[in-house]
């Protein structure tokens, strides 16, 4: 059952951050329904919260942090079980633009740092190229898989490789196989 329960973890687009339960305490709970022992528990809880920068505020409720810091909170949790797998349902959907970058920017040093397989999912063509490797790009009603574009991109990507002509070229390709998808 342990190993099951390490497969994937997720971060969704609302937060989902227990208003009235201070963080390491949530954590603390969900990493021990996971069966670990607590000392391994609370030295990985210290470890994903200076991952996303969140040193000194474990202690804090939910209410206390910014939207940003609530998300890196939520991403925090997700890293916490070590899964293999992390999804994200437009986890910065709500976020402004400049918070939107600082936590892009974060997600790829995180990947780089944990080699964990991503599934990203969003609707903002620019963070689809700037965070991905491989681009799914979806088809309306029904919903499925109308084509796979690989990204060209070296990994270790910063914000202003937005500027460039081959992050344009991918972003016009991904906008194409969106309108393709369209059509069909």
């Amino acid at each position: 059952k342990e190993e099951a329960a390490r497969r994937h973890a997720l971060a969704f687009t609302h937060i989902a951050l227990v208003a009235r339960r201070r963080r390491e305490l949530r954590q603390m709970h969900a990493m021990h329904a996971g069966l670990r022992k607590r000392a391994e528990a609370a030295e990985r809880i210290q470890a994903v919260l200076s991952m996303v920068e969140l040193d000194g505020f474990g202690s804090k409720f939910p209410w206390q942090l910014s939207g940003g810091m609530q998300q890196r909170a939520s991403i925090a949790r997700a890293l916490a079980f070590d899964a293999e797998l992390l999804l994200m349902d437009e986890p910065f959907g709500a976020l402004d633009e400049i918070v939107r970058d600082r936590l892009n920017e974060q997600l790829l040093e995180l990947w780089r740092a944990t080699e964990k397989t991503v599934l990203f999912v969003t609707h903002s063509i620019p963070e689809a190229v700037f965070l991905s490797t491989k681009i799914a790009v979806m088809s309306p009603r029904p919903g499925r898989i109308s084509r796979i574009i690989e990204n060209p991109l070296p990994p270790d990507r910063p914000l202003n490789v937005r500027e460039t002509t081959a992050f344009l070229n991918v972003a016009a390709e991904v906008r194409s196989a969106l309108r393709e998808g369209m059509d069909e």
